[in-house]
């Protein structure tokens, strides 16, 4: 079999104010073919296999928000979106990287690529365990969960926890981590729909709230009676607002992300914020990147915690989609209507 010379990319033509555009003159993106560069020393030449699907992705493309405000430099016009993804090697010239060997790299929204050695992590084989969790509970994801809410909202056994977006990657790591790892007295999850609270229970969390069902305050402030100390908040928006009138004194909310705002021109805003004065609560954003140094050893800890059967790390922990490339961004669009139970991954087929 001959090598690829040429990739198909997804091209970010125009950068959305709401929700991005899949077709038409305004569309977001566009699928376009691209001459592949040479491999030269100390490169491997990949191809994709897993695309991993985050709501922060649609941070990076956003046109309201100034790029030095930006944790990463924003995807310019013109270039491909940017994405981690789980690659086969199929040509290397770099010493420690066979070919045949699979890789986690931040390549993009393209069929192959080239890149440095140094860009490449590779992943390990655990029995039971599907490739594709190094994007989601023993990845970036799992990292985001332990130290979110370990190190930011320094959950322990006396508190009390809240997690919105529980169904989610983040979120329903966060809430087996602070049931079963740090053994938090209480853990409430907040999802979107019965059968996904009905999951989130089953990891541990003592009660799940639909937020689509009528009653949801009322239901909230009967399951954070007494308030709360922690809150990891997966979504901002109303939810964010209304958890801040079920915050103890002294209560610590770690932001992690603001999916329920991403796609709209005009945000919510915080109507309680005198809540954060009054009760003098403490709020902390982060960003993973932030601790990147030490996902080999959030790692081993979160493996070990998976074979002592703290946390599940299984089928259910990812939804998993199979599709040619030309479907790519639908899939990640996903995201954004509740679709995914877990971890999002795009499998190319």
């Amino acid at each position: 079999m001959s090598l690829p010379t040429t990739t198909r990319q997804w091209i970010l033509k125009q950068k959305p104010t709401d929700l991005p555009v899949l077709s038409g003159p305004s569309q977001t993106f566009a699928l376009e073919t691209h001459p592949l560069p040479s491999i030269k020393p100390n490169q491997a030449l990949l191809k994709t296999l897993y695309v991993s699907n985050d709501p922060a992705q649609r941070g990076w493309i956003d046109p309201n928000i100034d790029p030095a405000r930006l944790y990463v430099p924003p995807v310019p016009v013109g270039s491909p979106m940017r994405a981690r993804a789980i690659c086969e090697i199929l040509q290397s010239t770099a010493e420690g990287f066979a070919k045949g060997e699979k890789v986690i790299a931040s390549c993009g929204w393209t069929e192959y690529s080239v890149l440095d050695a140094s860009a490449l992590r590779k992943t390990q084989d655990i029995e039971g365990v599907a490739v594709t969790h190094y994007l989601g509970a023993l990845g970036l994801t799992g990292l985001t969960a332990l130290y979110g809410i370990r190190d930011i909202a320094r959950a322990g056994k006396e508190d009390a926890v809240v997690v919105s977006g529980a169904a989610g990657a983040t979120g329903s790591m966060v809430v087996q981590i602070a049931k079963h790892i740090l053994g938090c007295r209480k853990v409430v999850g907040i999802a979107g729909g019965a059968k996904k609270c009905r999951w989130v229970e089953s990891l541990g969390a003592d009660t799940c709230l639909d937020y689509k069902a009528d009653g949801f305050k009322d239901e909230l402030i009967k399951a954070t009676d007494g308030y709360v100390e922690v809150y990891f908040d997966n979504v901002g928006g109303e939810i964010l607002d209304l958890m801040l009138t079920r915050m103890k004194r002294h209560g610590r909310i770690a932001a992690c992300g603001e999916v329920a705002e991403y796609n709209k021109s005009e945000n919510h805003g915080i109507k309680n914020w005198f809540e954060v004065i009054s009760n003098r609560i403490e709020i902390k954003g982060f960003i993973v990147f932030d601790f990147l140094p030490k996902i080999k050893e959030a790692t081993a800890e979160l493996v070990q915690a998976m074979k002592e059967g703290k946390i599940k790390v299984d089928a259910e922990s990812e939804t998993v989609v199979e599709t040619g490339f030309e479907g790519v961004v639908e899939t990640w669009m996903m995201l954004f209507e509740g679709g995914n139970q877990g971890k999002s991954i795009t499998k190319l087929v």
